[in-house]
């Protein structure tokens, strides 16, 4: 077939594997090389997939470099790990797909940025969630006005585990919320305030909090609330914006209608205020896997040397931005951080 790319997966964790899996899928990928420092999950692959002896199993990153005609990585790596191997592939001449966050640091990812921009090359960041049926069609809803003037939005990202011990739930959870109102409202919050308690990994001033409550301040009044917890068994995946004339909800956990839009407003009669129009709408969501939906923009973004609009190295460094005056909020008890835009 004519326009395959060769490209390489580093890291098959937990969700590099689901990478790997969507791009030996993609009928204009070759898959030519897997990367991770444990040698088990490699002979874990290569049996799961049935992986061609062509293609280059290693634990060392470096090795790639004796791959003819590579053209993109993509990186599931620990976070701490972004910053270095990224540099290192864009400097080698690799458009890269990494895994989110781009990187810890603001500084770093507008860095990497700058640098995939001298270099010609696509820096994309996974945020699978901007490629979800339910928010792209949650989009159109909010910003075609069915809403009437928006009121606030919510939401609850909580599970029994899993315990991060390298990042707390700010950092582990609060991304996909944030990226979510941001694309749905098409704006960037100009405040932030969060505060957290933190019950099993060190004392409360220095451990890893594991419940947060975020609040988020845009340009135009509009407040998001976020609660985050990996320490409770009520797992929630909800999120919702309410406006004058209605309510949108998206609930990942509700299969059978992820995304609802929940008419009802207010008429006032004297004194009080009666609620009218009420009546529940499920919609519809075009079928498709987000992250295939990710990888195969990559692709297309790679073939047309084009950025992402949806979830360019940009659009990530942003979110860190975000993530990083939440840190300093959280660390001075909610005090709010203003960003500078």
């Amino acid at each position: 077939m004519t326009n395959q790319i060769k490209i390489a997966v580093i890291g098959v964790g937990r969700w590099g594997v689901h990478l790997l899996r969507n791009f030996l899928a993609d009928p204009q990928v070759i898959v030519v090389a897997v990367v991770d420092p444990h040698p088990e999950r490699l002979a874990a692959v290569k049996q799961q997939f049935n992986l061609d002896n062509n293609v280059l199993l290693t634990t060392e990153w470096q090795d790639l470099k004796k791959v003819p005609g590579l053209i993109g990585v993509a990186i599931a790596t620990p976070a701490t790990t972004h910053y270095a191997l990224i540099q290192d592939a864009i400097q080698k001449g690799y458009h890269v797909l990494a895994e989110k966050p781009l990187t810890l640091n603001p500084a770093e990812c507008w860095e990497l940025c700058k640098l995939a921009e001298q270099h010609h090359l696509i820096l994309m960041v996974d945020h699978t969630y901007l490629f979800h049926p339910a928010v792209e069609r949650g989009k159109t809803v909010v910003q075609a006005g069915k809403l009437g003037d928006l009121r606030y939005g919510y939401a609850t990202r909580t599970h029994l585990g899993p315990v991060r011990q390298d990042v707390d739930a700010l950092w582990d959870l609060a991304i996909h919320d944030i990226a979510i109102f941001n694309a749905w409202l098409g704006q960037i919050p100009v405040k932030v305030q969060a505060t957290g308690t933190v019950w099993l990994q060190g004392c409360r001033e220095q451990g890893l909090a594991d419940v947060v409550w975020l609040t988020l301040t845009y340009p135009d009044g509009f407040q998001a609330y976020i609660h985050l917890c990996w320490l409770n068994p009520d797992k929630q995946r909800r999120l919702g914006i309410v406006g004058s004339l209605g309510s949108l909800i998206f609930d990942e956990m509700s299969l059978s209608s992820p995304l609802t839009l929940l008419h009802g407003e207010f008429e006032q009669q004297g004194n009080q205020f009666i609620p009218v129009n009420q009546k529940q709408v499920v919609l519809e969501l075009e079928p498709g896997e987000p992250l295939q939906r990710v990888c195969s923009s990559f692709v297309v973004s790679i073939l047309n040397n084009t950025p992402s609009e949806v979830s360019s190295g940009w659009i990530g460094t942003e979110l860190v931005e975000i993530l990083a005056a939440l840190t300093v909020s959280l660390e001075q008890d909610g005090k709010p951080i203003f960003l500078d835009r």
